[in-house]
């Protein structure tokens, strides 16, 4: 009987809006705020950094991306990987073109390059729907491969594709360490996470949902389905632009147009189908288990092979990663179609109840 929202009244529209309504709630984030901010800084080695901490925060921030689009206003994307490498990209040339652009102005930049190019390949959306949406957001992914490949302008001119950045900086913070890049990205998810949130509780989030639900009818209510779904590609691109300028600059500062290959956007949708639908919380969820899975694998089947006396490549365990991503969306979409999300929401369900069984 601890989580309960017993007495606790409200007086307010305020307080009645609130993003967290119980106080059980408010405190646990603020809790889980302090331990990322101040924390995990402490205690964490820069391993955990490098292999699990960054990349889980920049997909998150992706996740939140496809997740505006595909959960709150049901358009299918397999472009995800292609957004993610426009805002690498124009963040890139913004960063080498304009002397003195501050770092923070060429990442956002790059998300808004993101969006314009969102914008255009969510056209299609307004004729068709479902897997012809799909294959058409496809497309981009494969025009965005061949133009950084065979454009040099893009990459500076360099013959590979591959592009680099260093001597990162915003004002005097010089982000060069593990731990800078984690507080970087960090503050950028809590922004974006924020204003995510607010996004899909306010009237345009209710017209990405209305479209969701039933776009005929959301056109009889008055809802426009032109800036209903081009406002959500918009969105969603941005926030993946974002990610993907943080995920080259921040993460892997030399990079090249394979890191945001098709297989990029399968895994982002991946995580979103695995964490929830529909919810900013199953985004965190889905990263969180697409970026430990394959470590907790590479740890776990060396040592079963190893006690039975088989010997499993590294590409035996690249298979395995793949067939149990795709074993758990099949569990996930028959067992549970809102992902972990829902798990998490009855959980708190149970915990206001509990100890009593009903």
């Amino acid at each position: 009987m601890i989580y309960r929202e017993n007495g606790q009244f409200k007086t307010s529209y305020a307080a009645d809006q609130q993003i967290f309504p119980i106080a059980q709630d408010r405190w646990a984030i603020l809790g889980l705020l302090l331990i990322a901010f101040v924390g995990v800084p402490l205690l964490v080695d820069e391993y955990l950094f490098r292999a699990i901490l960054i990349p889980f925060l920049i997909l998150s921030l992706a996740a939140l991306g496809v997740n505006i689009l595909v959960g709150f206003c049901g358009q299918i994307t397999l472009g995800a990987g292609a957004f993610m490498a426009v805002g690498a990209y124009a963040a890139y040339n913004f960063h080498i073109r304009i002397d003195g652009l501050p770092l923070l102005a060429s990442l956002l930049l790059g998300g808004l390059s993101s969006a314009l190019v969102g914008i255009f390949f969510g056209i299609p959306s307004l004729r068709v729907r479902g897997l012809y949406l799909a294959v058409a957001t496809l497309a981009a992914q494969f025009l965005t491969d061949w133009v950084f490949l065979r454009v040099p302008w893009f990459t500076n001119n360099a013959s590979s594709g591959s592009v680099s950045v260093s001597n990162l900086q915003v004002i005097a913070w010089q982000i060069d360490t593990p731990v800078d890049k984690y507080m970087f990205c960090l503050v950028f998810l809590t922004i974006f996470g924020l204003l995510a949130k607010n996004m899909t509780r306010s009237a345009i989030g209710r017209q990405w949902m209305a479209i969701r639900d039933m776009d005929v009818a959301a056109e009889v209510i008055g809802i426009r389905p032109l800036f209903a779904k081009l406002s959500a590609f918009a969105v969603s691109s941005f926030f993946v632009g974002t990610a993907g300028a943080l995920w080259g600059f921040i993460h892997l500062a030399s990079w090249e147009p394979a890191a945001f290959s098709v297989d990029r956007s399968f895994q982002l949708l991946f995580m979103v189908i695995i964490g929830g639908l529909g919810s900013i919380m199953g985004s965190f969820f889905g990263a969180a288990f697409i970026v430990v899975l394959p470590i907790f694998l590479n740890q776990l089947l060396p040592e079963i092979g190893g006690l039975i006396g088989i010997g499993i490549s590294t590409a035996g365990i690249a298979h395995a990663e793949l067939i149990t991503f795709g074993v758990l969306i099949i569990f996930f979409l028959i067992k549970e179609p809102h992902g972990i999300a829902r798990l998490w929401s009855t959980g708190k369900e149970k915990l206001r109840l509990w100890p009593f069984p009903h």
